[in-house]
């Protein structure tokens, strides 16, 4: 069966499809979710009246017959896929009728119904069905592009007629990353066990799990939602995206649009896992084209659904600007867009009033209740954007610009902590009304540096575990929802203050729910549920989240992904490119880790173990990035340090650290 797409043309008829690739290969390989171009469905979920051979329908011969109004049968692609159906109708009879619906979650499973992906949320509806053209003929069946669905495990075929047909050779061409070859080649990798958990191979499988989920957002440029939505029942994902593609956006299903605020998770995974940093520039161009000439405001979401008004994702395009340049180095990029950049960073400074504090007010956010006002994560964001313009500046030469935002930074940082910060409960507050502690500000001070001592950190890290339960962090600011979201500032925000066994135990928790339930797709990671593990949000403003239109796939879920590599492994890039870098393991209760990522300039790899000999223990690790960098090494233990075999002169820092070229190194460090 062969059809050939405009939709996905690019990677069809042309021969320089992007190669993500330099991962070594291993044992991690197998926990690879990322399919072939095509795939199979892998079992039968259901067969329900007269359906004969449906075993066949995994197979890639033999065929299965589906007779009379009401037959159906429901196949099983396993993991999260995404893109055109085809199969063969082997035989058809007079009177014969078949529809096609699709789901993520089995839950929503039906002859009748897709789950919920194109209407508006809160008018608790589905999508319905996709019915095929009549009369049916024998000969290849192939998807219109116009409803393509982005995101689904489960397809459901049933008959609506009282006629019979046979159907074989069911595929999907897998829409995700058109401009890539091969989806598994990837540049980065994790691989570590736990012993602490019921699955030693979690920690693996999250982390390819959120790489898997950001592929499946990395999507053809004019495959969006059109809006207005299409009435239920139906869908149309048809519409354009932005500028260029192909683009990253937020979810395999929905909103398929381009949300700044998913990006500052989801862009960091994209980085570690695939390097593929192209969708991402694509879709920062995309909010820059659409900036206010007038006022420097940037939206919220891209086309089509480009929405406005929103202080903080307006802030996350820009820290967004930053993590593009951090991981490319594109510089050349970064000038383009400089002049709409200091106008979008003038936009916020401009909100900041007498109390030396942005005064939001443009409120739509990531779905969090208040958030108005003089607000505790508006000026958490605006001083992260102060922070990073100030080190943009310097590779622009704008350095009088640079000056003047660290100094607003160093302001704002001594006002955030007048304003919010609560010593009866060792937090912030999420405004300067309130004793409602936030996760996300509380978790966005510590990320950003916010704090002002160690102590302080701490204070909040151990603060934030009282939101948790037995399956996540429940945020205070969004009442019985757990947002993995911010549960994935959180977790690094555990790691960044040190406290490593609080980290693991939030992932273990969140996360493991996530990767585990039935109720999702057990390969890429829910947008959000309730605290009871139900799908879904609750009760934001004022309606009731519909749960058919939760997403399964959603990139602002992915932070385990970078935290694992950023932390556990303890490499990261702190300069663009990786020219400078940090190798600082958190041993978090492990024995041992690897892994590593691509960067323009090569190579950064890791691999550690810790080992005990009586009350002693012994770090060991071998490091390897590229000639020409220069890093930081931190130990997780103190003692004597060899480098070498001691050929390396160890020369510390006062931090501790050891200043090392790029290059290849045996590290030992004994107690």
């Amino acid at each position: 069966m062969v059809f050939f797409s405009a939709v996905f043309g690019f990677l069809l008829l042309t021969s320089s499809s992007c190669v993500l690739g330099s991962a070594p290969k291993g044992p991690w390989d197998k926990f690879n979710y990322a399919p072939d171009r095509v795939v199979r469905p892998r079992s039968i979920t259901k067969a329900v009246g007269s359906v004969r051979g449906e075993k066949n329908l995994v197979k890639s011969h033999g065929s299965a017959t589906v007779s009379g109004k009401g037959s159906w049968v429901t196949v099983d692609f396993g993991i999260e896929v995404g893109g055109l159906i085809s199969f063969n109708f082997d035989s058809v009879s007079k009177s014969s009728a078949i529809q096609l619906t699709f789901t993520e979650s089995p839950v929503y499973i039906s002859p009748q119904f897709s789950d919920d992906s194109s209407y508006p949320w809160y008018n608790q509806t589905y999508d319905g069905a996709l019915p095929l053209e009549k009369p049916l003929k024998k000969g290849v069946w192939n998807q219109p592009e116009s409803t393509l669905r982005g995101g689904f495990r489960y397809m459901t075929i049933a008959s609506t007629d009282t006629g019979s047909v046979s159907i074989s050779n069911i595929t999907c061409y897998i829409s995700f990353m058109p401009h890539v070859k091969d989806m598994r080649d990837y540049g980065g990798y994790f691989y570590a066990s736990d012993p602490h958990f019921h699955d030693k191979d979690f920690l693996t499988k999250i982390w390819y799990a959120g790489a898997y989920t950001v592929q499946t957002n990395t999507v053809p440029l004019h495959t969006g939602r059109q809006v207005p939505f299409v009435s239920s029942p139906g869908w149309q994902n048809n519409a354009t995206l932005g500028v260029a593609g192909p683009i990253i956006v937020d979810g395999a299903k929905r909103d398929r649009a381009v949300w700044p605020g998913d990006m500052g998770v989801a862009v960091p995974t994209q980085f570690v896992s695939t390097n593929d940093l192209i969708p991402t520039r694509n879709a920062l161009a995309t909010m820059f084209a659409a900036i206010n000439p007038r006022t420097g405001a940037l939206p919220e979401s891209g086309p089509p659904l480009s929405q406005l008004d929103s202080d903080t994702y307006h802030a996350w395009t820009l820290i967004g600007t930053h993590n593009y340049v951090l991981y490319t180095g594109d510089v050349d990029w970064l000038k383009v867009v400089w002049t709409n950049y200091t106008r979008a960073v003038a936009f916020l400074e401009n909100k900041v009033d007498g109390t030396g504090l942005m005064n939001v007010t443009g409120l739509r956010d990531w779905a969090r209740l208040g958030g108005g006002g003089h607000n505790a994560e508006g000026n958490a964001l605006l001083y992260k954007v102060l922070v990073n313009s100030a080190e943009l500046g310097t590779y622009v030469n704008a350095n009088s610009l640079s000056t003047a935002w660290a100094a607003n930074a160093t302001a704002l940082k001594a006002k955030f902590n007048e304003a919010f910060w609560l010593p009866s409960a060792g937090m912030y507050r999420d405004n300067t009304t309130t004793t409602l502690c936030p996760q996300d500000a509380n978790s966005m001070a510590v990320l950003y540096g916010l704090t002002t001592s160690q102590e302080q950190a701490d204070s909040i890290s151990k603060g934030l575990t009282k939101n948790w339960n037995k399956i996540g962090a429940v945020a205070p600011e969004l009442p019985d929802t757990i947002s993995p979201f911010i549960g994935s500032l959180e977790l690094a925000a555990h790691f960044e203050s040190g406290n490593d066994d609080r980290a693991m135990d939030l992932l273990r928790r969140e996360w493991g729910y996530m990767l585990y339930t039935p109720l999702s797709v057990q390969s890429t990671l829910l947008e959000g549920y309730t605290a009871n593990g139900s799908l879904g949000y609750r009760s934001y403003r004022g309606y009731n989240y519909d749960a058919a239109y939760t997403s399964h796939a959603h990139g602002w879920s992915s932070g385990p992904t970078s935290a694992l590599t950023y932390y556990v492994l303890g490499l990261t890039v702190t300069s663009p490119q990786g020219r400078t870098w940090s190798f600082a393991p958190h041993l978090s209760g492990l024995t041992k880790a690897e892994g590593g990522f691509t960067s323009p300039l090569g190579w950064f790899g890791a691999k550690w173990s810790v080992s005990k000999k009586g009350k002693k223990s012994k770090f060991s690790a071998t490091l390897k990035v590229p000639k020409g960098t220069t890093g930081t090494v931190k130990f997780p233990l103190k003692g004597s340090i060899t480098i070498n075999g001691g050929s390396v002169i160890v020369v510390q820092d006062a931090s501790g650290g050891v200043k090392l070229d790029g290059g290849d190194y045996d590290i030992d460090v004994e107690e």
